[in-house]
């Protein structure tokens, strides 16, 4: 009876393990869960601008003229730039902040400013250079196959003058222009009855060319002398040959006006039997500053392009000293 008893709570046990286990093998559909999932990056794109709900007043644009892009090329200068746009130099050098108008460089670009309404149409006047001569040129073949052009301009006009240009052009047999070129003077200020030598190097020359025609492109009358200083003396100077190649010039710079002076610098100009400039060479004295009435001693040495030099002349200018 005993053993009876056991056997059906056996049987009443295992009846209930059977019935957890059909729990576990037929599971229920799983319910959806919201879950939280990383937001993708997004790039963004240019897209229209919604309408605001009052919009704000907008003022009518202005249409803004493109600008004009000039790129310096050789040979250019500031005022043959300002003659082909039809504007002053002045109003080129204010819109590129130029403060050294001959040192244009090759690949420059220059914005051409427009004029003020009423003055755009007007045409810039073109100043007429002064009568000044041009003189004892020359023509110089280098090793490596340019040209140097070199002479030097005579101030004959009856007043000191400044800005002095001139333009070399080169023709063939057919009086057909093959090369041109300009330069500035070295000094800018040619005194009255002085003179100022220039060079011109062409640096692709024509294989021939016939001759040649060297005009005077632009100069005018100095009409603001600055702190331009010209009361400088050449004392106790002295050329000589030294080797075959090289012309030394040697001397002592005076100052002989009534400011201190600074910044001295001179340029020798040398010249053949016939009296052409065959050299040009820049230099100063020992001695940048001179107070009034002192002296420094120089020393230049140049080598001339053509023939034996017979002659030469040097020129010195400063700044005042304010």
């Amino acid at each position: 009876m005993r053993s009876l008893s056991v056997l059906i709570l056996f049987i009443f046990i295992a009846g209930s393990l059977l019935s957890g286990c059909g729990r576990l093998i037929t599971r229920p559909t799983p319910t959806a869960v919201a879950t939280a999932q990383e937001a993708s990056v997004v790039t963004p794109h240019a897209t229209s601008t919604p309408v605001p709900w009052t919009p704000a007043p907008t003022a009518t644009p202005t249409p803004t003229p493109t600008p004009i892009i000039y790129v310096v090329q050789a040979g250019d200068n500031l005022l043959g730039i300002a003659i082909q746009y039809g504007v002053t130099v002045e109003a080129l050098q204010e819109a590129n902040a130029i403060t050294a108008p001959r040192l244009l460089q090759i690949g420059q670009e220059l914005v051409i400013p427009r004029e003020e309404e009423g003055l755009a149409n007007q045409p810039t006047p073109t100043p007429t250079p002064l009568p000044f001569q041009i003189a004892n040129v020359g023509f110089y073949e280098t090793p490596v196959g340019s040209l140097w052009y070199l002479g030097e301009v005579i101030n004959n006009t009856g007043a000191s003058i400044e800005q002095v240009q001139v333009a070399v052009s080169l023709y063939d047999d057919e009086g057909e222009m093959v090369a041109t070129g300009s330069t500035f003077t070295e000094f800018d200020i040619i005194p009255n009855e002085g003179k100022m030598p220039f060079a011109l190097l062409f640096t692709e020359p024509p294989s021939d060319f016939s001759h040649h025609q060297v005009v005077a492109l632009s100069g005018v009358t100095v009409a603001h002398w600055g702190r331009n200083y010209i009361d400088l003396t050449i004392e106790s100077d002295h050329g000589e040959a030294s080797g075959e190649r090289v012309y030394v010039v040697t001397g002592q710079v005076k100052n002989t006006g009534q400011h201190d002076v600074e910044q001295i610098r001179m340029v020798v100009t040398a010249y053949d039997a016939e009296g052409r400039v065959v050299g040009i060479r820049r230099g100063g004295p020992e001695t940048q500053t001179l107070g009034v009435g002192e002296s420094s001693s120089f020393r230049v040495s140049l080598s001339p392009l053509g023939g034996q030099v017979v002659t030469y002349t040097v020129q010195v200018q400063g700044r005042r000293i304010e």
